[in-house]
Order: structure tokens, then sequence, then C-alpha cells
């Protein structure tokens, strides 16, 4: 066990701290002891609790055409803006979509002329590395 006074807000709290050892392989966690002041009320801290039932990625994704040229997601992150629709023409270099990764905006160009079979994804989607974006013929 280890003590350490804490400051918050000008108040100073004593707090113990117990360093716990797993099986081999497993990260070594700590376990906090407050030990509150007596004028202080008690705070009890619990897992925050899902607010929604997410779909599994499987049943959220479109169907993928075969035959075409995909365009994979090259990194996690949010589609911020889809700037082509299904059926219209794309050049080499036009940009298709704008994907945000760790705070920063990277532009998802079309490699080839063609035309956009299928957008695979929606603005606000969340994608994760190797992800089908969008399908061109």
């Amino acid at each position: 066990m280890k003590k350490f006074n804490v400051t918050v807000n000008g108040n100073t709290y004593e707090v113990l701290v117990e360093e716990v050892k797993l099986d081999a392989g497993e990260e070594t966690i700590t376990v906090p002891k407050v030990d509150v002041p007596v004028n202080q009320p008690k705070v009890e801290v619990s897992a925050p609790k899902a607010t929604k039932e997410e779909k599994p990625a499987a049943e959220t994704k479109k169907a993928v055409p075969a035959g075409g040229f995909k365009i994979n997601a090259p990194m996690p992150g949010t589609i911020l803006d889809v700037r082509v629709k299904e059926g219209q023409a794309v050049k080499r270099g036009d940009v298709v979509m704008i994907l945000e990764a760790m705070k920063m905006e990277n532009e998802i160009i079309a490699p080839q002329d063609g035309t956009v079979v299928s957008v695979q994804v929606s603005k606000g989607a969340s994608v994760n590395t190797g992800d089908v974006l969008l399908v061109l013929k």
C-alpha cells in the first residue's frame, strides 16, 4: 500500500493505493482506496451504463457489389463528409470522402477514373481500417 495526499478544489484527501498483480501476461492494475475526511460526503463511482443498444457492424453495412474496384478505409475514424453519389463519374485524384482520424481530416481520393457503383458508408459513420468505403466501376 502506498499513501498519497491529493488536493481537489482546496480539499486535501489522504488516498491509499494498493497494487494488485495478476497472472503472467496480464496487465497490472491499481485499485484506489480513498479515506474521505469526516466532513466530506462519500462518493461512490460505478462503471458507465450503456445508453443505447448498438447493432453489430455486419448488420449496419451494405452488401458490396462484385466486380468493382473497392476503396477501403486506410485507418480507423469517422466519416465527416461523403462528396459523391451512386452513379456519379469520378476522375483519378477527385476527393470522394473526408475521414477524420485522431482529430485530423484526411481526404480519401479516387485512385482511378470510374463511376461510383455503391457508397458503403454515410456521414457520421465510424469505420475501421480496411472497411469498404465505396466501390468504383
